[in-house]
């Protein structure tokens, strides 16, 4: 499919820029450097948009008249706190013991930037766990070391494989980008005017 414009993706996840590649369309990545802190009386599911937008106006790359910038980030919530990335593996193993059995929320929050228009939203993903025992956990942990996702865990490897029983929603969301959401949004940010 033709598509006339440049992703200008600014993240340092490799998911991500795997994932925006399989659009098809062409990538270029940037280095983004931004902290990860919001405001404390942010609702749960503002927060991975507010956090996208943040990212977006930190990036020191001047748009060309062909190109999109996106920027995303991802946050998991259970019983209304965020699980946002671990600091080590007990860190890790804490998150994922809470997780074992339940349902919680993947927010991935997006922003999108073309010209004069900036475009944020957030997808939500539901995601059940089956119940992990303790050896689960700690091998997944020390043998992945899922220390750059948010949750502990990626839905794409061994423990999603073994313990993910449903999810309701987007199961790319899970993984850091809203494919199908994405595409929409970018094919309606570009159209003129």
């Amino acid at each position: 499919m033709k598509f006339e414009h440049t992703l200008i993706l600014a993240s340092q996840s490799p998911r991500r820029r795997e994932l925006l590649g399989k659009l098809g369309w062409p990538v270029t990545i940037i280095d983004q450097f931004s902290d990860e802190i919001y405001p404390a009386d942010l609702e749960t599911q503002e927060i991975a948009g507010y956090l996208s937008l943040k990212k977006a106006n930190t990036v020191q790359h001047e748009l060309a008249s062909n190109e999109v910038l996106v920027c995303a980030d991802t946050i998991v919530v259970f019983e209304g706190k965020v699980y946002e990335k671990p600091m080590h593996a007990e860190d890790a193993i804490r998150m994922l013991s809470y997780l074992s059995g339940q349902t919680h929320l993947v927010h991935t929050g997006v922003t999108i930037i073309h010209a004069t228009k900036t475009k944020t939203f957030t997808t939500t993903t539901a995601v059940t766990f089956a119940s992990f025992t303790a050896d689960e956990i700690s091998y997944y942990v020390n043998n992945f070391k899922p220390f750059d996702k948010a949750g502990s865990y990626g839905i794409q490897d061994w423990l999603g494989y073994i313990g993910v029983e449903s999810i309701h929603g987007c199961y790319y969301n899970v993984m850091g980008l809203p494919l199908s959401v994405l595409y929409k949004e970018i094919n309606e940010i570009v159209r003129p005017l």
